[in-house]
């Protein structure tokens, strides 16, 4: 079984983890930013002492070659002055020019312009050969006051920058063209591995860890929020279960204390009504046989009307009650079939009551072979509605409405319209006198309409009804039809 941990526990779990999140992906960032400067410091420096010997004045450094470019080569080492030697294999081919004097820098710039031999200061023409790129001459860093070996350590530092294996050609002054082999500085494989994006990858997956899980949590409680909202439909459970911290765990038990004791509290009403029930079932047996002995009929009458009453009111509020118990398991119904025969016992008792059938769904065909137009067809049965419900309280809940129907507007037509995941049964009648507002106040337990001293009943019809929708997950409405009053019975299908 796995530990439940309260929110505060979370709170400090997530913060540390976030802290060391970070700390790893700012050593990562740090750590390949310092090897990656000493990479490009080692570079430039091999370029300052690269000038030297390129001058004569000093040998190569470790790990740098310089040689020259043989007459059987095919690249030769007699070119004239100014003209750069000849590469196969072509691709990009960036040149550099250094002009400096004894400790001096006058110039750089990219290129062999005319005229660039006649300067006082010796030349140092680069040639970089690349397969990738082109470098950019604009990227040098180079200071208003550098020297020449300076300014070629700004060119290796950028050489070293990017990951192109270069052909790197030199030639200073007069001399012939020397090719310099310097893969241990700027090749691809001297360069450091680059941990900068795995430490802003690890940052973004960190914050996305945190920023989810708190997320996660607020999204529980809203879930058990909406949960408790929503209607308890048939075959739901009789206590809730949420997974979350030990906060949310302790309302989800708190709820589920207060609904068992509401369900036993209505449960203990139940019981009682039906020991009450029970109880004056005797008495009124016996007020029932010495009514009968009375010889006074009018007299007679009146005492059993007034037994009828008092135990049809008892009657009516055991049914109310076993309706709040919903003792009746759910189970899968066609709904089209329950009110189809309801309807039908009506008429067979010479009610005035209609049911108007769904149209059937026509579906459109495409285009046939030998037809150009495309043809339609009705589905077989597909109007059936199935539901899961408890067809004795649903069927008392539709007699009801019919009831109110008959009662208070002459006449009952019965529609059933139904979608993906609600049905919807409505019963219209014909110039009822009731208006919505006052067949809301009729929705009251014992409330009854103007006219009900004309009419039989005790004023808990429609509260049966109401009930009985909120246990199938939907709702009892009333608005005005085209003939008069219509009521609603919206339910949840499964």
């Amino acid at each position: 079984m796995s530990r439940i941990w309260d929110l505060k526990t979370q709170a400090r779990l997530w913060i540390f983890g976030g802290f060391a999140i970070g700390l790893g992906a700012a050593f990562l960032w740090l750590q390949s930013s310092r090897a990656w400067e000493q990479h490009l410091a080692r570079s430039q420096m091999a370029g300052v002492l690269l000038y030297q010997a390129l001058q004569g004045d000093a040998p190569a450094p470790a790990g740098l070659q310089i040689q020259a470019l043989s007459l059987q080569s095919d690249v030769a080492n007699d070119h004239p002055r100014g003209q750069r030697p000849e590469v196969p294999g072509g691709g990009f081919v960036t040149e550099i020019s250094i002009l400096g004097e004894t400790g001096r820098a006058l110039g750089l710039g990219s290129g062999f312009g005319p005229g660039m031999g006649a300067s006082t200061g010796t030349v140092l023409r680069l040639m970089i050969v690349s397969d990738r790129l082109r470098y950019g001459v604009a990227d040098l860093q180079t200071a208003p006051r550098q020297t020449a070996a300076q300014q070629l350590g700004a060119v290796t530092r950028l050489l070293a920058r990017h990951c192109s294996d270069p052909l790197v050609f030199a030639q200073y002054g007069d001399r012939g063209w020397r090719q310099v082999e310097g893969a241990s500085y700027w090749g691809c494989q001297a360069a450091p591995t680059d941990l900068r994006l795995l430490a802003v990858i690890l940052a973004a997956v960190g914050l996305a860890i945190v920023l989810s899980q708190s997320g996660e949590t607020s999204a529980r409680f809203g879930a058990f929020a909406r949960l408790l909202r929503q209607p308890r439909v048939l075959g739901g459970p009789d206590s809730y279960s949420a997974p979350g911290p030990a906060e949310l765990q302790e309302i989800v038990a708190a709820v589920n204390d207060h609904l068992a004791g509401a369900r036993a509290q209505i449960e203990k009403r139940a019981t009682v009504l039906s020991a009450v029930s029970h109880d004056l079932g005797t008495p009124a047996t016996r007020l029932r046989l010495r009514a009968a002995l009375i010889q006074d009929q009018t007299l007679r009458r009146k005492l059993e009307a007034d037994i009828d009453s008092m135990t049809g009111m008892i009657e009516s509020v055991l049914t109310y009650t076993r309706s709040e118990l919903s003792l009746e398991v759910p189970r899968q119904i066609s709904l089209t079939a329950l009110v189809e025969a309801l309807v039908a016992d009506y008429q067979d008792l010479d009610k005035p009551v209609s049911y108007v059938r769904m149209q059937p769904e026509v579906v459109q065909g495409a285009q046939s072979l030998f037809s150009a137009r495309a043809g339609q067809g009705a589905l077989p049965d597909a109007r059936r509605v199935l539901v899961t419900a408890r067809p004795i309280l649903l069927q008392r809940a539709l007699t009801n409405l019919v009831d109110n129907a008959l009662k208070y507007g002459r006449r009952a037509v019965v529609r059933l319209e139904a979608s993906a995941e609600r049905a919807v049964i409505t019963v219209e009648d014909e110039g009822s006198e009731l208006t919505v507002a006052e067949i809301q106040e009729v929705l009251a337990p014992f409330q009854r309409g103007a006219n009900s001293s004309a009419i039989d009943g005790f004023g808990l019809g429609l509260t049966i009804v109401a009930t009985v929708a909120e246990q199938h997950g939907g709702t009892l409405r009333f608005d005005q039809g085209s003939q008069g009053l219509r009521a609603s019975l919206d339910i949840q299908r499964h």
